[in-house]
């Protein structure tokens, strides 16, 4: 096994994801690679320190409306199923009981949704932060280096199953340096990655629903690192760096105005 297959089945080793004999595989190579057993150790120091520290998220502004809305339109076809249907009329304390429990359902599973949403960062952020790390403990920053977006983005094609947006902007002072392939939340994803004065800058994207709050960036800290998060045109990025979150702002917007 080589070094760029075994950066890519850390993740998914540590949380047991793989079967028998590619566990096998990863453990045989991590005993012989110290680069990629460092890399091992310190994902799991990191996932160990971020499961460990509070991770403040800040809801979206119109989330009570978004809910409200689905609330309505979801409990629209019911009452009206409810109506038509031969079950007690809704004015009945029996019809009354039925839509109260339905109503209650919905907002269980609405809530359990947002419940597992908001599960998801603490383990989401270690992967993105080790992402950020590996990239530049080991010698993976980039598969192809080139500032030319014509150069980048097609080497992308056949390797992951949408095609990234991809600019340079030198002039703005956030050079393209290349691309590459990594492994993010369980799924093969793009990586991007610009330098700023001498800082560098992990641009991790991939697909999400096309219905996905598109109007804001939203923003974390740990370990060291900045983290932005957005969405456009049905791909979710996430910025990760050692950068002041007001550079880090800077490179997120002329992203978002270039895609």
């Amino acid at each position: 096994m080589k070094c760029e297959e075994s950066l890519s089945l850390i993740s998914p080793y540590l949380d047991r994801e793989l079967d028998p004999l590619r566990s096998r595989e990863v453990e045989k190579h991590l005993h012989d690679c110290d680069g990629c057993a460092a890399v091992s150790k310190e994902l799991q120091n990191l996932r160990a320190a971020v499961s460990g520290a509070p991770v403040s998220v800040a809801p979206p502004t119109d989330l009570e409306r978004r809910l409200r809305e689905a609330l309505h339109r979801e409990a629209g076809p019911l009452m009206a199923a409810l109506r038509s249907s031969n079950w007690p009329r809704l004015t009945t304390p029996m019809g009354l009981a039925l839509a109260l429990a339905a109503l209650l359902l919905l907002l269980t599973v609405i809530n359990g949704g947002r419940a597992d949403h908001a599960a998801r960062p603490d383990a989401l952020l270690a992967d993105l932060v080790a992402g950020q790390v590996r990239s530049l403990m080991v010698d993976h920053l980039v598969d192809v280096a080139s500032s030319n977006p014509q150069t980048v983005k097609p080497w992308f094609n056949g390797k992951v199953d949408f095609a990234p947006p991809v600019a340079d902007f030198t002039a703005e002072g956030y050079q393209l340096v290349g691309g590459r392939m990594d492994y993010i939340a369980g799924r093969p994803v793009a990586a991007l990655v610009y330098k700023h004065r001498h800082h560098l800058v992990n641009v991790f994207l991939w697909p999400i629903d096309q219905r996905a709050d598109v109007g804001t960036v939203r923003s974390y800290s740990t370990q060291g690192y900045e983290l932005l998060n957005w969405s456009v045109s049905g791909l979710t990025y996430w910025a990760v760096s050692d950068l002041s979150p007001t550079d880090l702002q800077v490179l997120a917007g002329l992203i978002k105005s270039s895609a």
